[in-house]
């Protein structure tokens, strides 16, 4: 029996029936199924992006090694611009040039010391902002913005990538003008023994 309630005016409202009831109960089963759909390729995103940050983060780890190494070198070569500098002082008449190029590539150290700094600091800040976007993907992750995400991934990639062999080919160049201006220095030095004898 259908069990029917009183309406104002003295009417009755009868309950859904159960064809009704049955419909719709499918229909909510199948917006599940398509939620829990989602929710798988949500997930695989994420999953994907969480390799992509770990993958970075690595390559963050690569670079401040490297950096440490660079600096390492740096320090010895303004050592011995130092010390070049003392034996210079004995011949400063002869090795007045040179006392300029050495004056020259210590601002060129500091300049790229300073480089060094902020590329570091810039790598520092991307790295958080990349934790922070993958701490909230959660919440605000639609499959719209994947495209959009992906390609941020990249660029902050190729920008790492081109920075670092920026910063590889400085120092490169700076320890060839280095040995080439200690080649010059030693030739100068010979020079003038040879003509005080």
């Amino acid at each position: 029996m259908i069990n029917v309630k009183p309406l104002r005016g003295g009417g009755e409202l009868q309950e859904p029936k159960v064809e009704q009831l049955i419909g719709k109960l499918g229909r909510l089963k199948q917006g599940k199924r398509a939620l829990e759909e989602e929710i798988v390729k949500i997930k695989s995103v994420s999953d994907s992006l969480e390799k992509e940050l770990e993958n970075l983060q690595t390559k963050v780890f690569q670079l401040e090694a490297i950096h440490k190494e660079k600096e390492e070198v740096c320090n010895k070569l303004q050592f011995q611009c130092e010390e070049s500098e003392q034996d210079a002082a004995r011949q400063l008449q002869l090795n007045k040039k040179s006392e300029q190029l050495l004056e020259q590539y210590r601002y060129e150290i500091q300049d790229l010391k300073l480089k060094h700094r902020k590329l570091r600091m810039r790598f520092e800040n991307q790295l958080h902002q990349l934790i922070d976007q993958h701490k909230n993907l959660h919440y605000v992750f639609t499959p719209e913005r994947l495209p959009d995400e992906l390609k941020s991934v990249e660029n902050t990639k190729s920008q790492l990538l081109a920075a670092e062999k920026l910063k590889l080919t400085q120092l490169h160049n700076l320890d060839e003008e280095l040995e080439e201006m200690k080649n010059q220095k030693q030739a100068q030095a010979a020079a003038a023994e040879t003509q005080e004898e």
